[in-house]
């Protein structure tokens, strides 16, 4: 169930921790775009996860591009920082929405020699990763074109003041990049290690705060990036700040006239020997020949062409998605085979994905889900840090039920002491309301082996109060609440969701009539079920 099953084309002796003499890796990959973050690029011999027949799981068969989670975004602005938008306005990228247009730039007639290439590739004349050392590049150029934005994440961190010449300061995380005549660089080396990063010799390029005050921007697409003022300084901020940062088509944006880089958008890792805390967040396994191996296994004559689930495990969606883009693979794959799909998620990056979506569901059914726990800003910043935002992924509800989708949301896990009470129960309903969502799914956290002790680190240094009612709630090895509190729960939410007019189901409940369809829809015994693999 681990990683013997798996097809090898080379090894790296510096992979997953623990898993160095297990088969199954092709290369682990590190980008400046994921700054902490390793990839693991596997070569899955099985996409289509067969659940074994006992199992309390309300679905048959899963699918998972994905082994961990990238969420935790490292890259992040201000919230007040001014993005050029197409119409030649600036807005605060603190109130920008996904699906807005903005001024990005691409490169032109790019051709790369004497390249050393990190942790990247080259197709065509697109380069992926964008970390090159040593190149030259020969009759290109870059220019500002119109994209959107895709996602948008937010988070707590440390930060610095970045000052240029012409007046222009910028307020960033340390871990931020700004392109430069030299390239992209990061605002601040990292604590171990280095990386580039600004120096009192770099330039950077754009346009500067006194061309934005004083020209038509609306004629800005198709011309030429150029240098905007020599850099300053770079003063370090005390404390920490809220931070946000986006996704856009091109992978850049216009922060306050400087060309700026975008961000890209538990349990079970420690069947690969890692932990469910950091290494859930920092070592993402990615199974980057899923599409072409479903393809091969829904063409099968013994393939039922059951409902398939995604987002069982980790979320098909996750940031790691904006690099690798392995969905619209899968998602056309089931709709052309006649498979029905159930999409599970709190990324906003489904918005990318919406007219495939619109087109699959006219072939199969499709369920879409949308994960949203926490409807309080601080407290969601502080548990899920790297995740899109509480309204963006409320945002992502009402482009969806616009599209024509029912769309349900979890209101789960329901935090003991933090989200139970009546006036936040009642608010995060209101909102899933107003969204345009058809239903409710409500559960209490369950702590796993995995996740306990990540969550009770999490409490112990942030909410130090509640420690001791957690572990009367969750003691030794419980998982679930007491079913006292579970049914206190129900009837705390049950009046509440319908007097908002929703369906309400509760988790048990979701999973009883998923499992009353499961067993209508299984095939007969005799049929062989492939191997059970990892992948």
């Amino acid at each position: 169930m681990r990683w013997q099953g798996q097809a090898i084309d080379e090894t790296d002796g510096d992979a997953l921790p623990g898993l160095e003499n297990r088969s199954g890796l092709v290369r682990s990959v590190t980008t400046p775009e994921f700054a902490g973050v390793t990839f693991h690029e596997v070569l899955a011999r099985s996409a289509l996860n067969r659940v074994p027949g006992p199992s309390r799981m309300p679905f048959n068969w899963t699918i998972n591009p994905y082994r961990g989670c990238s969420h935790a975004c490292v890259y992040c602005l201000d919230p007040a920082t001014p993005v050029l938008c197409t119409d030649g306005r600036q807005r605060p990228i603190g109130e920008l929405e996904v699906g807005m247009e903005i001024i990005g730039t691409e490169i032109i007639g790019t051709e790369i020699i004497g390249t050393e290439i990190i942790g990247t590739e080259i197709i065509g004349t697109e380069i992926i990763g964008r970390e090159i050392l040593g190149a030259e590049r020969r009759g290109a150029y870059r220019r500002y074109v119109r994209t959107s934005v895709e996602a948008k994440w937010s988070t707590r961190k440390a930060a610095y003041r970045v000052t240029l010449a012409d007046g222009t300061t910028l307020i960033a995380s340390g871990d931020h990049r700004f392109l430069t005549e030299r390239g992209w660089k990061h605002v601040a080396d990292a604590h171990e290690g280095q990386r580039p990063h600004l120096t009192s010799n770099d330039r950077l390029m754009g346009l500067g705060t006194g061309f934005l005050a004083e020209a038509d921007l609306t004629g800005l697409e198709g011309t030429a990036v150029t240098s905007v003022a020599d850099l300053v300084s770079i003063e370090p901020l005390p404390g920490v700040r809220d931070l946000v940062d986006i996704t856009t088509g091109t992978g850049d944006f216009v922060a306050n006239g400087v060309i700026s880089h975008n961000c890209f958008a538990r349990g079970t890792h420690e069947y690969l020997d890692l932990d469910g805390g950091a290494d859930f967040d920092s070592q993402i396994v990615v199974k980057t020949n899923i599409v072409e191996v479903l393809q091969r296994e829904l063409r099968r004559g013994s393939w039922q062409r059951e409902t398939v689930a995604l987002g069982t495990n980790t979320d098909p969606y996750q940031r790691a998605e904006g690099r690798y883009r392995l969905m619209p693979g899968i998602i056309r794959a089931l709709a052309d085979s006649g498979t029905p799909m159930s999409i599970l998620t709190k990324g906003t990056l489904i918005r990318r994905d919406i007219p495939l979506l619109r087109d699959a569901a006219t072939q199969v059914p499709i369920d879409v889900q949308m994960s949203i726990a926490m409807y309080d800003d601080a407290l969601q910043h502080s548990i899920e840090p790297g995740t899109p935002t509480t309204q963006a992924r409320l945002d992502t509800v009402h482009a969806l039920t616009d599209a024509g989708f029912r769309v349900g949301v979890f209101l789960m896990p329901v935090l003991p002491h933090l989200t139970d009470s009546i006036a936040a129960i009642d608010d995060a309903l209101r909102r899933i309301k107003e969204a345009g969502a058809d239903h409710a799914v409500y559960g209490a956290l369950h702590l796993r082996p995995g996740v306990k002790p990540w969550f009770f680190q999490w409490l112990q240094r942030e909410r130090p109060d509640l420690v001791s009612s957690y572990r009367g709630l969750y003691p030794g090895a419980a998982v679930e609440a007491p079913k006292a509190y579970r049914q206190w729960l129900a009837k705390r939410m049950r009046p509440l969701i319908r007097a908002h007019g929703l369906h309400a189901q509760s988790e048990q409940e979701h999973d009883q009539a998923r499992s009353i369809l499961r067993m209508r829809t299984a095939p007969p015994a005799a049929t062989p079920a492939p191997a059970p693999t990892l992948f």
